[in-house]
């Protein structure tokens, strides 16, 4: 079974509609494919329920414990032939500045090669720093792949893909051109939900065609996916401390790997 990452350097990059027309392209190959959505997000599990053909489920590690999310995505794996957790805003952002709820976070917790989609629009040599960037950022994040998006013609991927290939390792795994039949519309809370758009399934369609055309859809199915680190809860007392300088953590459980330092 192989499972991806798809986040973005920032949001609005088009993650959405790639992993739509992945999901899609994927499916038409017959192949039994499972998303999931990091955060609370609704709107855009509509869209992915509908391209996949499956049921979508969030993995939110404000509303779950790591345990919770390795174990629901394990669950729903099991049936799958590959699986695409698409991410929200960009791969290092989050609430905590150190970490710790980020895309980044969750596909280390699960163990899961990220594929980059840049939006490029503006942007010729300088994507491979912005690549090299946030693969150096934290090396403990495997970034794959790169899905180029937005790309203004054969002359605009060629340069993107000369810098990338030169300054860094990574894949270039597509090369998405900038296209009307590719945008969603948007509203207050991001996308206009599929179940609302009489048009869905005809923009999914479309979707999986170019993207099919555009990506490298075998050379993205070869990427190494690795089983994910799972953790062992332990104990951790959640009695009111009287003493300021304690840290009263609400949360009844922690998870650390292979070890477990109390007892109820």
């Amino acid at each position: 079974m192989r499972s991806f990452y798809l986040s973005a350097a920032h949001k609005s990059s088009g993650k959405t509609v790639v992993s739509l027309g992945l999901c899609a392209a994927l499916k038409k190959r017959n192949l039994r494919v499972q998303a999931f959505k990091k955060g609370p997000d609704y709107i855009d599990p509509i869209w992915l329920t509908q391209a996949s053909g499956n049921p979508c489920y969030n993995l939110d590690f404000y509303n779950m414990s790591e345990a919770e999310i390795i174990q629901l995505y394990q669950e729903k794996i099991s049936m799958a032939d590959v699986s695409i957790i698409e991410g929200n805003k960009g791969l290092y952002d989050g609430m905590n500045v150190a970490g710790g709820d980020a895309n980044a976070d969750l596909a280390k917790l699960l163990n899961i090669p990220v594929i980059l989609v840049i939006d490029t629009v503006g942007i010729t040599r300088g994507v491979a720093a912005l690549v090299k960037g946030y693969q150096d950022f934290d090396k403990q994040v495997n970034i794959a792949g790169v899905i180029l998006n937005k790309v203004a013609g054969d002359r605009h991927e060629s340069k993107l893909t000369q810098a990338i290939e030169y300054y860094t390792d990574i894949k270039v795994l597509g090369s998405v051109r900038r296209s009307k039949a590719l945008i969603i519309d948007e509203r207050h809370l991001g996308l206009m939900p599929a179940n609302e758009t009489p048009q869905s399934t005809h923009f999914i369609n479309r979707a999986a065609e170019l993207i099919a055309d555009q990506v490298d859809v075998d050379k993205f199915l070869d990427l190494e996916t690795k089983k994910p680190k799972v953790k062992s809860p332990i104990c951790v007392n959640t009695n009111t401390n009287t003493n300021t300088n304690t840290n009263t953590n609400t949360n009844q459980y922690q998870y650390q790997a292979n070890s477990c330092c109390c007892k109820r």
